[in-house]
């Protein structure tokens, strides 16, 4: 009889052990480290181009006609491609520097899209043009480009068309994070001028907003690593975890009755 219990408290055991909770699978929960209503201000540093980003260059004047060279096919941008911008943006080659009509080599490493954009206005009112020519510059990233890998449904290259990327739009936007996905030890592999650096944020704190990592940079790399039940291959729910259990004594059953005959 003993034994029949100890049996049974070590299947309920297993049951409960190899399934998800629920805490594992919930993000910005409060875990009484925070409060709902405090409002902390998150610090983010300013992107700084790096070699092989591809810009978005547009010049605009009172005569349109003195800035058709440096658009050449702004008609055809009505909607952002990234292959449009890809073959018609200028590229940071491995100098730094991008080829500009006119202008030539403008070297930009290391420049905020601010600073960059400045440089560019300055230059061309320098050599070129008058002030009174109204000339107006705007320089964009041609896409806000970053990896998501591991234990998510699309796992791949995203492109969004917009300023600003939480780590949580990035995992939306491929698709969330699978049953099995670590979601308490999200790596951001996060690229410099000087090298690359590795960042962990817990997506289930609440915290995790605080995080230098919640906000991302332009490609920047998210790995999702799975849950300790996949590997086990138990099941992800309670149901999933009895029929395997059931299952293995089904076939312990089945063994035993063969060996026996």
């Amino acid at each position: 009889m003993n034994n029949r219990i100890l049996y049974i408290l070590f299947f309920i055991g297993i049951l409960f052990t190899s399934c998800v909770s629920t805490q594992d699978l919930i993000y910005l929960q409060n875990k009484g480290n925070s409060s709902d209503a405090a409002l902390s201000p998150v610090t983010i540093k300013p992107y700084r181009l790096q070699t092989n980003d591809v810009l978005s260059l547009t010049i605009k004047a009172l005569d349109p006609k003195l800035v058709e060279i440096f658009n050449p096919n702004t008609n055809s941008q009505q909607v952002p491609n990234f292959d449009i911008l890809y073959f018609n943006g200028y590229t940071i080659d491995d100098h730094g520097n991008i080829r500009i009509p006119v202008l030539g080599e403008v070297n930009v490493l290391g420049y905020t899209l601010e600073e960059a954009r400045k440089k560019i206005e300055d230059q061309l009112l320098k050599d070129y043009f008058k002030k009174e020519a109204g000339i107006f510059v705007n320089l964009k990233l041609a896409g806000f480009r970053y990896t998501v890998n591991g234990e998510v449904a699309s796992p791949g290259s995203k492109i969004l068309y917009q300023e600003r990327v939480n780590i949580l739009e990035a995992v939306a936007n491929s698709g969330d994070i699978t049953v099995t996905g670590d979601r308490k030890d999200v790596i951001v592999i996060r690229q410099f001028p000087k090298g690359a650096e590795t960042f962990r944020i817990d997506l289930t704190d609440s915290k995790a907003v605080e995080s230098p990592c919640y906000y991302l940079q332009p490609n920047d790399y998210i790995y999702i690593k799975p849950l300790k039940q996949k590997t086990w291959g138990t099941g992800k729910t309670g149901i999933e975890s009895l029929g395997t259990i059931i299952t293995l004594l089904s076939l312990a059953t089945t063994t035993y009755l063969l060996l026996k005959n």
